[in-house]
């Protein structure tokens, strides 16, 4: 049986989690619905595409809070204190969100295609507020349960897609350096984020099974058509593992 003080901090702690749940689904909710009008197609472009805009920024916001909430702030603003912070945050899944939502919303490139990780996350998010809040009411209970069942049992699908949507952007933007719009920095960053989520844990599974399916695809027909590709793919190989 526990006393008053040590009931006051787990009460204290207990609301203050609930607090951070419901401020992050309220975050999700939001980057859903501006995220559907980023990509609807009737809406005017102007408005299409600040609502792209707005989807990364929200969901760079929500991840950041989440960051803030579950490791704090830095003990301390020196570059030792700064090392150890970042070494504790840099495998999670919203420091990675945080960093891939950066890259896109400071570039000048609009790729609605990117918005298809953040919508999956969002949906997640979406579905378990939804569930939660919701649960007992008649209008959800015939209209969204069962797609909120789904979502909440095929996580694994959702992420699977992201997943692809994420390595597919890496080969896009190595396409647009050909174009005007190239940002040698940009990909270079968007690569070297790539490589965080083939070994960060959060998302290293995913990753590396689609990688697996994409070498599969592709390394007989290097052999067969470009045999003189295998010497720089290995060099690539060996710094990706690195």
């Amino acid at each position: 049986m526990c006393n008053s003080l040590s009931c006051g901090v787990n009460t204290r702690d207990f609301r203050l989690i609930m607090k951070y749940y419901y401020a992050l689904k309220i975050y999700s909710c939001n980057v859903f619905v501006v995220a559907l009008l980023a990509i609807f197609p009737l809406v005017p472009r102007h408005l299409s595409n600040r609502a792209y805009r707005l989807s990364f920024m929200g969901t760079a916001c929500s991840s950041l809070y989440s960051l803030y909430s579950l490791y704090g702030r830095p003990r301390a603003w020196n570059l030792q204190a700064l090392q150890v912070y970042f070494q504790s945050v840099i495998a999670t899944k919203d420091f990675i969100y945080f960093i891939y939502c950066l890259t896109f919303v400071t570039s000048h490139l609009c790729l609605k295609f990117a918005l298809i990780p953040i919508l999956c996350r969002a949906v997640e998010h979406v579905a378990k507020f939804l569930r939660r809040n919701f649960g007992r009411s008649s209008l959800y209970r015939k209209y969204l349960e069962d797609a909120c069942v789904w979502v909440e049992s095929n996580t694994t699908t959702l992420s699977i897609l992201s997943s692809y949507a994420e390595i597919g952007l890496g080969f896009l933007l190595i396409i647009s350096l050909l174009s005007w719009q190239r940002n040698i920095i940009q990909a270079f960053m968007y690569w070297q984020l790539l490589k965080l989520m083939h070994h960060a844990p959060v998302t290293a599974g995913y990753h590396q099974s689609v990688w697996a399916t994409i070498g599969r695809t592709v390394n007989p027909v290097v052999e067969r058509y470009a045999p003189f590709l295998s010497t720089p793919i290995s060099g690539i190989q060996r710094w990706w593992f690195r």
